[in-house]
């Protein structure tokens, strides 16, 4: 969100596809930092300025330009770092079996919560009634490049890095908005229209969780069929992506905590539902 503070989408709007271009952009240049740095922080230190507001700052400059960002224009950041950096980028692949709800009580209390066990039926094991997963593929199964390691490579007793992105958005203090969604490495970019369709363009939880997706991670821009982003596709081509038109089946699930009460919101292209109390 940090990368696309500095330009206003509000004004540009969620029809405007150069909203679009500085928010795939910034998602591709957020997936590189992500497939270079992040991994279990027990086994790799991650560079504590990842989430420093100048380098962030410095990296949403990239997006000033009147075109896609190119192949050779995307690689990770350098952030600032209190110890040695040699890595590589991974390679891991991430399957969408994953589910994710939003709760909030009557005393106020606000849950979050994404959960995967990575593919259907996780790893066709159950143990206690309870299914294992199969999270191995969250791994790098290359464990270094050149010479240069992985972060995300596999190791024993080591977590898997994963796209979950639960999220509780504050003001003042208190909760506002609880969101989050299944999809594989495209919850990234699942949520984060959410948000901002939410904060940006106005628009109350249900609109924004429905808004069509678009979603950038690694070059190619996916666009959810049959829906009003198509209409987006000329302008996206003449940036000088490469458009993949395809069904786009997330799940998300939010809640708005309001003066007013709570107002839900429940992705129709799942089978989830909003129910109130």
């Amino acid at each position: 969100m940090d990368l696309v503070e500095a330009y206003d989408l509000k004004a540009y709007g969620a029809g405007n596809p150069e909203s679009w271009r500085i928010i795939g952009d910034a998602t591709r240049l957020a997936f590189a930092d992500r497939g270079m740095y992040m991994a279990d922080s027990d086994f790799v230190k991650m560079p504590k300025g990842l989430l420093n507001r100048s380098y962030l700052w410095d990296r949403s400059q990239d997006l000033i330009r009147d075109d896609a960002l190119g192949i050779n224009d995307v690689d990770a950041g350098k952030p600032p770092f209190d110890h040695a950096l040699n890595l590589s980028p991974d390679n891991s692949l991430e399957l969408p079996s994953t589910s994710h709800f939003s709760i909030v009580d009557q005393e106020g209390n606000v849950v979050s919560m994404t959960t995967t066990i990575e593919n259907g039926f996780g790893s066709r094991l159950m143990v206690g009634g309870f299914l294992l997963n199969n999270e191995l593929t969250d791994f790098s199964f290359v464990p270094e490049v050149d010479g240069k390691p992985v972060a995300n490579a596999i190791e024993p007793g080591k977590r898997p890095r994963s796209s979950m992105a639960p999220t509780i958005v504050m003001k003042d203090g208190k909760p506002v908005l609880a969101i989050g969604s299944p999809g594989g490495s495209r919850i990234i970019p699942y949520v984060t229209k959410t948000l901002i369709a939410w904060f940006d363009w106005d628009k109350n939880i249900q609109q924004a969780i429905e808004l069509p997706h678009l979603a950038n991670r690694f070059g190619t821009y996916d666009v959810e069929k049959n829906t009003a982003a198509e209409k987006l596709i000329p302008a996206l081509e003449a940036y000088g992506y490469k458009v993949e038109i395809r069904d786009l089946n997330s799940g998300l699930h939010g809640i708005e905590i309001t003066s007013n009460g709570l107002e839900g919101g429940a992705d129709t292209r799942r089978e989830g539902i909003a129910l109130g109390d």
